[in-house]
């Protein structure tokens, strides 16, 4: 995955004379796996090549980024449009470095599973943070987890960090380490899921949008966790679609309308419902305040960063 990556990074930076190289008129995205499982890629890659089609363009697609790289891309104006997190997403839009383009909405159907109390139809333009055990496993809450061995995808995630941060937060811990004997970084959502399946760690909380489009292709180990608390009953700001402030605006415009408008379209409408979406919205940064406010009361209560070691 991040052999690929880095050639195609190394594609935009230098050119190719490749049949399907970067040129001027394509359009450059960078898709993480905050909308979908890395197994989903495809999909992200259907609603490139519609939305960039629809203004009479190509689209290039570079997946397999971590946040803080597609951060990165974004940042160096290397790319000029992202499907990446809201924690990221806060920071640099308080830098004036991304400008919001749609937010996605999340169909109803999807998060049905016994385990998992989704709120989607209540809360538009949110998602979840589900905190996962091993199907088998007899632990059922947060206070069954202390003690125990964690997993979490990376810092710059909202689901898979800002958000339990603030569980433990309102739990009194001071550090991940107050609360589990061992915390491990997966790098994905996927690899969080797959870390908890197999017995290496007793818990994680990921991204209700991968493990609900998992779940939806029959992906085995996300059939093997469950879910023991969906964290906030309101969720939080989804992951947007976001420009970066080294496009051209005007392109963003024309990209926005295209998204806007996707769900009104026969063949737009199926690649919606393959990602499980309903359609995008129209952009509003207040959605991200959650985000902030979580964010904000770990710093408040002096709640110490995690380092690798």
């Amino acid at each position: 995955m991040k052999m690929r990556f880095w050639l195609a990074i190394a594609m935009l930076w230098v050119g190719c004379s490749w049949a399907d190289a970067p040129n001027g008129k394509d359009v450059k995205m960078v898709v993480t796996a905050a909308f979908v499982s890395e197994s989903g890629m495809p999909v992200y890659r259907e609603i490139a090549d519609y939305v960039a089609g629809k203004i009479g363009r190509k689209a290039v697609v570079v997946s397999g980024a971590s946040y803080s790289e597609a951060d990165m891309l974004l940042d160096r104006g290397i790319i000029q449009v992202g499907f990446v997190c809201g924690l990221p997403y806060t920071h640099k839009s308080s830098e004036g470095k991304y400008t919001l383009l749609a937010i996605p909405v999340v169909a109803t159907r999807s998060g049905r599973f016994a385990d998992a109390t989704s709120g989607y139809e209540n809360t538009p333009g949110k998602y979840y943070s589900y905190t996962i055990v091993r199907k088998d496993s007899p632990l059922q809450s947060w206070a069954d987890l202390k003690g125990k061995s964690y997993a979490f995808s990376e810092t710059n995630s909202n689901s898979g960090y800002n958000m339990p941060r603030y569980k433990l937060v309102q739990l009194g811990a001071k550090s991940w380490e107050d609360w589990f004997s061992r915390v491990l970084v997966s790098g994905s959502h996927e690899e969080s899921i797959r870390l908890v399946s197999q017995g290496i760690v007793d818990a994680s909380s990921v991204d209700s949008l991968v493990l609900d489009y998992d779940r939806s292709i029959g992906n085995a180990d996300a059939l093997n966790v469950r879910i023991i608390e969906q964290l906030f009953p309101g969720g939080a700001g989804i992951p947007p679609v976001v420009l970066s402030s080294k496009a051209d605006p005007a392109l963003g415009l024309q990209l926005q309308q295209a998204l806007l408008d996707m769900h009104n379209d026969l063949q737009g409408r199926k690649i919606l419902d393959k990602a499980l979406l309903s359609h995008f919205a129209s952009p509003d940064d207040s959605n991200y305040n959650d985000v902030r406010r979580m964010e904000a009361a770990a710093r408040k209560a002096g709640f110490r960063d995690f380092v690798e070691r």
